[in-house]
């Protein structure tokens, strides 16, 4: 206990805020108290933040009882109730809203320090558990006993102790404390590690949770100069929120891991934790394929996509599949626009068509491509595939799907505005009775 007192007093300034996570547990009542006694040598302020998990019957008396300690020792407090009914996914969305609760807290009252009492026992499993599913060097350190944030800083005081030495001071020092019946769940991954493993170890190593803070520590300094090395990295390949493959692949290999970790992490922030060793294999296999496109589904419903030479994030649910009358005037989106004209003196240009209204089925519609669409391209004897003529042309995948195509009623391709005409286009010279223009404003700014 004296290294986690020690590094308290070594951390928290006068006449700062603390925000602390508190379940009622023993853990967390240790920390509290450890706590409170330190406010008799340092003025600072303590705020607990409870979170109701809302599955056991006994959750609202727990919060209960928190709520008379805070009273009790003159603690402001603060709680929330989870609604989660996802049972199979339920720790992670549980973890994800308990973190976000907890920073909403530090931000309402402009605190200085989350507190978390995650002790020695708990970087055990969390390393094993890692370990054996697969995960980043990062993810392999477990956690860290002070992360500095741009706002504030998050504590773990008790990484240096083990729960057996946190249940002894808590007798010794007659604090209560509740029980939380759900840490004997078979159910749960954490507490078959807890139940089936931990002993082994501290048979072998009473001090085993030491050999694993040391690990962990030096996992961080590891990480932190190649964190150095991969911004270095980052700056050659990455341009906003795409990579450059040709750039990418002359990274050495384990770079180009570490690169793809960090984008991943980037991207899905609290949620890395759904990301495995084999997703991360599965991109850097991507990377090097020789097809210009291939895209693979991450959790989430995301893409990650490979165009030619180019590496990017898709939501998965991006794809349009809408269907608008082509009158007058269509806005698609803020970028797209179609124009009736009665003339114009552009005489060659894929934004423009002239059209012979006995030669097709009115009214006119824009769609996005189909499977087997086909169009005969002006000038060209036969139709040729529309997915050809992407390819062809270099158009990515991911605008592919979004791409306007322009259809008669009876579905045939007058028109890829931008790209390609089909034979139905008029010159100048040819009798035309009905003329379409196409602006893209993104097309433009290219």
């Amino acid at each position: 206990m004296k290294e986690s007192i020690a590094f308290l007093k070594n951390t928290i300034k006068t006449n700062s805020k603390v925000i602390m996570a508190l379940s009622g547990g023993p853990d967390s009542m240790c920390l509290l108290f450890l706590l409170l006694n330190l406010q008799k040598e340092i003025n600072f302020e303590i705020i607990c933040a409870h979170v109701n998990h809302n599955v056991r019957k006994e959750s609202f008396s727990e919060e209960n009882f928190v709520k008379r300690i805070c009273e009790q020792y003159h603690c402001k407090f603060e709680t929330i109730k989870l609604n989660i009914k996802e049972k199979n996914n339920f720790e992670n969305r549980a973890r994800k809203e308990r973190y976000q609760f907890l920073k909403e807290i530090v931000l309402k009252y402009k605190a200085n320090y989350l507190l978390t009492a995650h002790h020695g026992d708990d970087l055990i499993e969390t390393i094993l558990m890692r370990l054996t599913r697969g995960s980043s060097l990062n993810g392999y350190i477990g956690f860290k006993k002070r992360t500095i944030y741009e706002q504030f800083e998050l504590l773990r005081p008790l990484i240096f102790i083990t729960k057996e030495e946190i249940l002894k001071w808590c007798q010794q020092n007659n604090i209560s404390y509740c029980n939380d019946q759900s840490n004997e769940w078979g159910s749960i991954t954490r507490n078959r590690y807890r139940k089936n493993i931990l002993p082994f170890l501290k048979q072998e190593n009473r001090n085993v949770h030491k050999k694993y803070l040391k690990f962990s520590e030096e996992l961080q300094s590891l990480e932190e100069y190649l964190e150095k090395n991969i911004q270095i990295a980052l700056t050659r390949v990455s341009d906003f929120d795409k990579v450059n493959l040709h750039e990418f692949n002359k990274l050495e290999v384990f770079l180009r891991k570490r690169v793809i970790e960090y984008i991943l992490k980037e991207e899905y922030q609290e949620d890395i934790c759904l990301i495995n060793e084999r997703h991360v294999s599965q991109i850097l296999h991507m990377c090097e394929l020789k097809k210009p496109n291939v895209e693979i589904f991450l959790p989430l419903h995301k893409r990650l996509v490979k165009e030619y030479n180019t590496l990017y994030f898709c939501n998965k649910k991006d794809l349009v599949g809408e269907k608008y009358l082509l009158g007058e005037y269509l806005k698609l989106n803020e970028h797209e626009e179609f124009l009736k004209l009665t003339e114009t003196d552009i005489i060659k240009s894929n934004f423009i068509i002239r059209l012979n209204t006995k030669e097709l089925v009115f009214p006119l519609y824009v769609r996005n491509r189909k499977v087997k669409d086909k169009m005969e391209i002006k000038n060209l004897n036969g139709s040729k595939k529309i997915k050809d003529i992407f390819i062809d042309e270099k158009i990515p995948k991911k605008r592919r799907d979004t791409f306007p195509i322009v259809v008669d009623s009876n579905d045939t391709v007058v028109w890829l505005p931008g790209l390609k005409k089909s034979k139905f286009d008029k010159n100048k010279e040819e009798f035309y009775d009905i003329i379409y223009k196409y602006n893209n404003s993104e097309e433009r700014n290219k």
